[in-house]
């Protein structure tokens, strides 16, 4: 029998089994590597903008699939909100560990806040005795609570971070975060020296001189010759 006979004995070709797993590695080599590839480009295209041209390959789309907003409830005011200020404030927050440097663990963030504080006057908390008028109409005293600040509101639209520095453990974790690069801190913090700025500026003192003209005016166009606004 030649080395081209075919072989009878039932035993396998050695020669042959071993081309046959050289081919079936060759085509899962090519599979493999298409699988990384396609892998590394799905998450380079989920968190960085990648080269210019790629932005429509790798872009978003945006669907609003939110419900109607519902009516929770209603509140009647009665306060004249007299005045308003309109603040900003520079916040630089730092978080670092205290076994390890920066660069490994740390984030340091500077925000700019920009938001709105009303001052008012409750009109509705004046007490039965806190009007009092003459026999002829001509003149009138009010006794008000003094003016009182709301609750600062945030801007969104004209707030910002500046810059944010984070150490590599931060940066790790914002990845597989589902909320990545959180500035909740921040917008707290931001709200908080908003709030006491207001407390410093004067406002409730500019909201009562308001009320008081706004008053002296409404009671003189009703035929009042004399009108004293107190506070207390």
């Amino acid at each position: 029998m030649t080395s081209t006979d075919v072989r009878t004995d039932g035993a396998p070709d050695p020669e042959r089994a071993d081309r046959s797993r050289r081919s079936r590695t060759r085509g899962c080599l090519p599979f493999a590597g298409v699988c990384a590839v396609a892998l590394v480009l799905l998450l380079l295209g989920s968190r960085i903008g990648l080269l210019p041209g790629f932005g429509d390959f790798f872009g978003e789309r945006t669907t609003d699939r939110s419900g109607p907003a519902v009516l929770k409830a209603v509140q009647d005011m009665s306060s004249y909100e007299a005045a308003s200020g309109d603040f900003q404030v520079v916040v630089d927050l730092e978080k670092d560990s205290k076994f390890l440097p920066d660069a490994i663990r740390g984030t340091r963030t500077l925000y700019v806040g920009a938001g709105t504080v009303g001052a008012s006057v409750d009109l509705g908390k004046i007490a039965e005795d806190g009007v009092k008028v003459n026999e002829d109409r001509t003149e009138a005293e009010l006794l008000l609570p003094h003016a009182t600040l709301g609750k600062p509101a945030l801007d969104p639209g004209r707030s910002y971070a500046v810059s944010k520095q984070r150490g590599l453990l931060d940066r790790l974790g914002d990845f597989f975060s589902d909320n990545p690069g959180s500035e909740q801190a921040v917008n707290e913090l931001a709200v908080q020296h908003i709030g006491e700025a207001a407390e410093e500026s004067g406002l409730t003192e500019r909201a009562e001189k308001n009320t008081t003209s706004m008053l002296q005016g409404l009671l003189g166009s009703l035929g009042f010759e004399k009108v004293a606004v107190h506070y207390g």
